[in-house]
């Protein structure tokens, strides 16, 4: 199976101009958010399913390196889109932080 690293390549266009809109990470963020964001997230879940399911493949060479790369940054599209969507109901992104019976 080949599959167009174009794909892939607009991707990333894509989630350059919506990371541009938001303020940089300095920290791991809980998903968080209304309904938009949270169905976002559910679906990067699945992307990342995909992906981890997926690796045999590649490694087989029965599907084109490509698609393992594509769903990776398909994965980052749909967590940039959640913090826009996020952003835009105009809700707070939770910043995560080590509890203490975490160390």
């Amino acid at each position: 199976t080949l599959f167009s690293k174009i794909h892939t390549e607009e991707l990333e266009e894509w989630i350059d101009t919506l990371d541009s809109q938001l303020k940089p990470l300095t920290t791991f963020i809980i998903p968080s958010g209304g309904l938009s964001s949270t169905n976002l997230q559910l679906a990067r879940v699945i992307c990342r399913r995909a992906e981890r399911s997926i690796i045999p493949l590649i490694e087989n060479n029965q599907v084109d390196h490509e698609v393992g790369k594509y769903l990776n940054r398909l994965s980052d599209f749909l967590f940039v889109a959640a913090r826009i969507a996020t952003f835009r109901e105009g809700r707070d992104e939770i910043e995560w932080k080590k509890s203490a019976s975490s160390s």
